[in-house]
């Protein structure tokens, strides 16, 4: 029959912690904030033996109490009790593996959570929990996996993860998903059909990220955000990108910044818009890149036709890099102009081969092809050479 400030002063008692003040003087407020508290594993089985019979309270932020896995326990068997909490925030509070898995029994049970932060170092094989319990709770809408250690092992249960059917909001940012844990999960989001804002920033996706999200982007129907910021992406993994965005009718913003991309990647982009009809794209932030006056005016004629386009990029003055020339073989060069005057390379190196030992060295050979009329520039003499002299040996078998 006691109130739970009552409750919660006898159970700190029983578990011998100090009160946290605030939380007696906040009991009536909706949300209630105890990050940075110090409570540790005891306090925060005091405050859970409190919580079984709060009514009241349904955000509650724990963040940075270093609870570990004995405090998650007992905010399992709390929210197993407890249905008002909706919102949980229990960040950085050293969970490791132990606790990864009461937390998993949380998802799995609850039937109150809505929105759960997660971001305490979870690996590879932490993953597995998560999709294990999620695969049967579709009553949470927002998961904050972000600063974990998810890789590529993680990238395939969180692609599982995917199959969920309440899932709206994920947030993976700042984790190490790349190349095979990038390609895992997004094969997951080619046939998700809930989720509507994806943070995938900080993860290193690479071009090979990029050619996969591409793909799934081609068969995703749901999302509407998507946050691909400092993820090693270039102007190649841009145009693997816009191969999806072309037949995607529902992705609204796009965040790109701080990527290596330069206003080719940015030409991409907005070409993707004003020459698709399916692409529904609202918002591009390339808050970085550099573009041009041939940018701009392509901006403002792609706006003509999609008024509601708003693209962030850094300014003008960018340049178009200039690929340079592709360089013939100067082997073949040499064997053209063998051919053209009915000559065989056996002769041409007879002719330098003063001696007939069948060698000649470097700086004759050098020397020879110079005085010649074999169009060879310095760059491709010099290529030819490290070819013929394998051994580094200064002299040129034929």
């Amino acid at each position: 029959e006691m109130d739970t400030a009552e409750v919660y002063m006898q159970a700190c008692k029983l578990v011998g912690v100090v009160p946290v003040s605030y939380f007696i003087r906040n009991l009536d407020s909706p949300a209630v904030t105890l990050s940075h508290h110090g409570l540790g594993p005891l306090g925060c089985k005091a405050l859970a033996i409190a919580l079984v019979t709060d009514t009241q309270i349904s955000a509650l932020a724990l963040a940075d109490n270093s609870i570990q896995a004995e405090g998650a326990k007992y905010l399992m068997e709390t929210l197993r009790a407890n249905f008002t909490i909706q919102h949980l925030d229990i960040s950085h509070n050293h969970l490791k593996s132990a606790g990864a898995e009461y937390v998993a029994k949380m998802l799995l049970d609850s039937i109150s959570l809505k929105s759960v932060k997660l971001s305490n170092g979870f690996t590879d094989d932490d993953a597995k929990y998560f999709a294990d319990a999620l695969s049967t709770n579709s009553r949470i809408k927002v998961l904050d996996l972000s600063h974990n250690e998810f890789c590529g092992k993680g990238g395939e249960h969180l692609g599982q993860l995917l199959n969920n059917e309440g899932l709206e909001v994920l947030d993976l940012s700042w984790n190490h998903l790349r190349m095979k844990g990038a390609v895992a999960f997004c094969a997951g989001l080619k046939v998700n059909m809930m989720l509507k804002h994806l943070d995938l920033s900080w993860n290193g996706f690479g071009n090979e990220g990029a050619l996969a999200m591409g793909e799934a982007l081609k068969f995703n129907t749901t999302l509407v955000h998507l946050n691909l910021n400092n993820n090693r992406l270039t102007n190649e993994g841009v145009s693997m990108l816009c191969r999806g965005l072309e037949f995607n009718d529902t992705l609204r913003v796009l965040t790109l910044a701080y990527n290596s991309l330069t206003v080719e990647g940015a030409l991409a982009l907005v070409n993707v818009v004003k020459n698709s009809p399916k692409a529904a794209l609202e918002e591009i932030n390339i808050c970085n890149v550099l573009v041009n006056e041939h940018f701009v005016h392509l901006l403002e004629v792609t706006c003509q036709e999609h008024p509601g386009l708003d693209v962030q990029y850094g300014g003008v003055g960018g340049f178009m890099a200039k690929k340079p020339p592709k360089r013939v073989d100067p082997m073949k060069v040499i064997q053209d102009y063998l051919d053209q005057r009915k000559l065989r390379l056996w002769d041409f190196f007879r002719n330098i081969d003063k001696d007939g030992i069948m060698r000649v060295s470097v700086t004759d050979f050098r020397k020879a092809v110079q005085q010649s009329s074999i169009p060879l520039d310095r760059y491709q003499i010099e290529e030819l050479i490290q070819r013929l002299d394998r051994d580094r040996t200064g002299m040129v078998d034929y």
